[in-house]
């Protein structure tokens, strides 16, 4: 995974507790705030809202493939995108059979 450089402000005390916790973890503030991000997502990850609001971006082309498949796995992933695939499908025969009437 390679990695992309950011930029965001933080208050002030979160940072002195990163720069504590890098220290006594002899690591530095970058790893502690991945790890702390890493963290969050495995929970977040875990309650069915979440994954359910991330099939919805899909669903509504706000996010690709990948990233759906990094939330919610590549089995699953598989399936939203055959049946977002269908519901397509199904929208456009829709369309054209209106059409003809």
């Amino acid at each position: 995974m390679g990695s992309t450089r950011v930029n965001f402000r933080l208050p002030e005390e979160l940072v002195e507790k990163a720069d504590i916790a890098a220290e006594v973890g002899k690591t530095n503030r970058t790893e502690i705030v991945k790890q702390a991000l890493l963290a969050y997502f495995e929970e977040v990850e875990t309650e069915e809202g979440f994954k359910e609001a991330v099939v919805d971006l899909y669903l509504d082309d706000e996010i690709g493939f990948d990233v759906l498949k990094s939330v919610i796995g590549r089995q699953d992933a598989e399936s939203v995108r055959a049946s977002k695939t269908l519901l397509e499908d199904g929208e456009e025969l829709a369309d054209d059979l209106a059409e003809l009437s």
